[in-house]
């Protein structure tokens, strides 16, 4: 394990800056913390999370695909995506973290999307861990310890100190070019951990039971009427989607500038009433459908087809972002009253 003062941080950032792009969590003009390219002057947020997650810097909102000019009848098709250069991102918590391996096992199964497998492969990924969870984090209940995040090097911040621990080969590699790190036992680590694992079990949600949902429950839940209630107070504003670190939907479209033809992929939601929506219609014309289809593919359909592994981390932006207080702990709550 490494240490630095935590008053040389800006000169670590410099130094990381110098060899690759650095991302870090930073506040921005409105004092929302967001991943932001670092440059000097700019400062780590206070802010326990930022308020889209690091999804972005593996899928962003908007992709450029391909582009292409129709000629008669040739089609000339253009190559529209830039070079991916190595990167760091600096700040990740652990329900982030965790989150890159509920996407990599969507974007990086067999057909490989090559456009995410190109920005996992060069960027390296330093996660921070909390210790000051909020009442909306429920991470634990997804086996994720918030108090040791993981990543391709994993940091902590105790006494005005950075603590700092490569645990891939790629972490090794970052560590070797900042030889102002120095080394050290980490007792102070193993410190904090036990204080913050001594708070998540104060949390409002800690012991939050998923016995109710999870692999194989599709029969039980599927019809059950709870749906009805809880789909009707819901705005179908996407906004829990948009803030999620594991939701994987987009769309394709193309716009054509007189020049060129432009195909891009953009995020979707699932709540929306034209999402996947075909010639043919709507396959889920109705909220309660839609709505039932955002929390069963979380809690039910992705561990299906996943080993077990749900579709949320516990990060808690659905709770703290939607406008009516509707969120999947309440979901996950509701379906469990007639399992107790």
């Amino acid at each position: 394990m490494k240490q630095l003062p935590l008053c040389k941080l800006q000169s670590l950032f410099a130094a990381v800056s110098a060899a690759q792009k650095l991302y870090i969590p930073a506040d921005d003009a409105a004092g929302q913390a967001s991943f932001t390219v670092w440059q000097e002057g700019i400062a780590l947020t206070k802010k326990l999370n930022t308020v889209r997650s690091a999804k972005d810097l593996f899928f962003p909102q908007v992709e450029n695909l391909m582009g292409f000019r129709v000629r008669e009848k040739q089609i000339e098709l253009i190559e529209t995506r830039d070079e991916t250069a190595p990167f760091v991102l600096f700040g990740v918590r652990a329900c982030d973290a965790r989150s890159f391996e509920i996407l990599d096992r969507v974007f990086l199964s067999e057909p490989q999307d090559t456009y995410y497998a190109a920005r996992r492969a060069h960027g390296t990924v330093v996660t921070l861990s909390c210790t000051r969870p909020e009442e909306t984090c429920f991470c634990p209940a997804f086996g994720i310890d918030p108090a040791a995040p993981q990543g391709d090097i994993s940091c902590w911040i105790e006494d005005e100190t950075l603590f700092w621990q490569a645990n891939t080969e790629k972490g090794e590699a970052l560590t070797a070019n900042l030889p102002m790190l120095e080394d050290t036992d980490g007792a102070a680590v193993a410190a904090q951990q036990e204080k913050t694992r001594a708070l998540l079990k104060k949390l409002p949600l800690a012991g939050l039971d998923l016995s109710a949902v999870g692999a194989g429950k599709t029969k039980a839940l599927f019809d059950r009427p709870e749906w009805k209630q809880l789909s009707e107070s819901c705005l179908g504003c996407g906004t829990c989607t948009f803030v999620c670190p594991t939701c994987q939907c987009y769309d394709i479209k193309e716009f054509d500038s007189g020049r060129l033809v432009r195909r891009f992929r953009c995020w979707d939601s699932c709540m929306y009433s034209d999402f996947t929506k075909m010639s043919a219609g709507q396959p889920r014309p109705t909220q309660l459908e839609r709505f039932r289809q955002r929390f069963m593919h979380k809690l039910v359909y992705f561990p299906d087809n996943n080993d077990g592994c749900f579709g949320c981390v516990g990060c808690g932006r659905c709770l703290a972002k939607c406008p009516i207080h509707m969120n999947i702990v309440k979901v996950i709550k509701t379906l469990g009253e007639e399992h107790a």
